[in-house]
């Protein structure tokens, strides 16, 4: 039987929100766990850095499948549901992978239990439930929720690394399965309330020149075509993301400074993420999603362009600091942008598959950049590529802004606002 009903924007959906937080905090590890441990990775099973990569391409597009699924379950069920499992899918996973005795066994547990049953359970199905409780300030809301997925990378990092210096990768790896199963269940729980009922379209205006509601034709294009130049959007700019994400604490350790220097960059980038994703998310409530989107792409091109000539250690310090200040409200701005222009019943189906796009950037540029590392010998050519794939990622928004105009869509404070014909 359901649980009683809660209006939008209430106390208890401020609550529920704080619950999502932190369950996406916990989840979130089994997203950065894999760069911390990659040195150890390579070395125990003998394998080059683009083979000791694989681990988090799998984990990254197990992650992404796995929020089509899980969404489509939250439509469905309820967003308990994928949360419970995903626990279940976190715990038996991190455990599987610290008994690994090969490189393919690792691979399986993070790609399938942590990514596919796992992590993808605490990312795209509590990012849809939290525009369903939210309505002016949802913008703020989604990246409040997104923000745990950066608290797991400034608080997880430093925290397995010190596992790791006093009992192995494997030992760390055991301990946080055991604690994810006696975390994440209880706080799942909370969640059983169904969110509250919506208008099917939010947008129910005429697009000009035709009697179909907005919604049907999002920025003056059909859903499908939308939906899919956001998600090649989110593959090109997480594809730059992943670079100095995925590689940092390699390339300290490259460079001489070890792999708990690179650690802390990791933490410090993605704690910054922290703050950008909670000044995005005000932002986006003043100015809409596409906008948004595009100021933190271009940021994040100037970011990584300072990656090119500097690596001494101070400088790498400052720069992942304003790497993770630039680039940290990019992912949920495709969120915001989804619920702009689809109708809620889609939500978790239509968030999950763009978010889902975003992961399989980062799995691609975490493989791809250390697949360039073996052929070159250098990370340069990688800033580089992610360089490359970011100014796809501009063009694209920049393509979509100005279809926005064409459309007659004013993207202010509440969002998109067709005009009349």
């Amino acid at each position: 039987m359901a649980a009683p009903a809660a209006s939008a924007e209430s106390p208890y959906a401020w609550f529920r929100l704080a619950v999502s937080l932190a369950l996406m905090t916990l989840g979130g590890v089994g997203m950065y766990s894999v760069t911390v441990v990659l040195p150890r990775i390579q070395a125990d099973f003998g394998v080059a850095r683009g083979d000791a990569s694989l681990p988090y391409t799998l984990t990254m597009v197990g992650f992404g499948l796995g929020g089509i699924l899980m969404g489509r379950l939250a439509d469905r069920f309820g967003v308990m549901v994928p949360v419970l499992g995903g626990a279940v899918g976190l715990g038996l996973g991190f455990i599987a992978a610290g008994a690994a005795t090969t490189l393919w066994q690792f691979s399986l547990a993070q790609g399938l239990l942590i990514g596919l049953l796992g992590t993808s359970a605490t990312f795209a199905p509590l990012v849809a439930d939290t525009s369903r409780w939210f309505t002016h300030r949802r913008g703020i809301a989604l990246a409040i929720c997104m923000s745990g997925n950066y608290l797991a990378g400034a608080l997880w990092p430093p925290l397995i690394q010190l596992g790791i210096d006093n009992g192995g990768w494997r030992l760390a790896y055991t301990r946080i399965g055991i604690f994810c199963l006696l975390v994440m269940l209880p706080l799942a729980w909370v969640l059983r309330r169904r969110p509250p009922e919506q208008p099917a379209p939010e947008v129910l205006t005429v697009v000009p020149g035709t009697a179909a509601p907005a919604s049907a034709r999002p920025l003056g294009l059909s859903p499908g075509t939308l939906q899919t130049l956001l998600c090649v959007a989110g593959v090109s700019c997480c594809v730059a993301m992943s670079m100095p994400q995925v590689h940092i604490v390699a390339y300290c350790t490259d460079l001489g400074f070890g792999a708990a220097r690179g650690a802390e960059m990791l933490s410090i980038m993605l704690g910054m993420g922290v703050a950008s994703r909670l000044i995005s998310g005000w932002i986006s409530d003043h100015i809409g999603g596409l906008r948004t989107l595009l100021l933190g792409s271009v940021l994040q091109g100037v970011a990584l362009l300072m990656f090119l000539p500097f690596d001494g250690l101070v400088p790498l310090y400052l720069i992942s600091a304003m790497f993770g200040l630039f680039q940290g409200g990019i992912v949920p701005s495709y969120a915001l942008i989804v619920r702009e222009h689809f109708p809620a019943v889609q939500a978790g189906a239509r968030v999950g598959t763009v978010l889902m796009a975003t992961l399989f950037g980062m799995a691609l540029g975490g493989w791809m950049s250390g697949a360039i590392f073996d052929l070159t010998g250098s990370y340069q050519a990688a800033f580089i590529n992610g360089i490359g794939f970011n100014l796809l990622n501009v063009g694209i928004v920049l393509f979509l802004l100005k279809r926005a105009r064409a459309s007659g869509i004013g993207l202010g404070r509440s969002g998109p606002k067709p005009s009349l014909a």
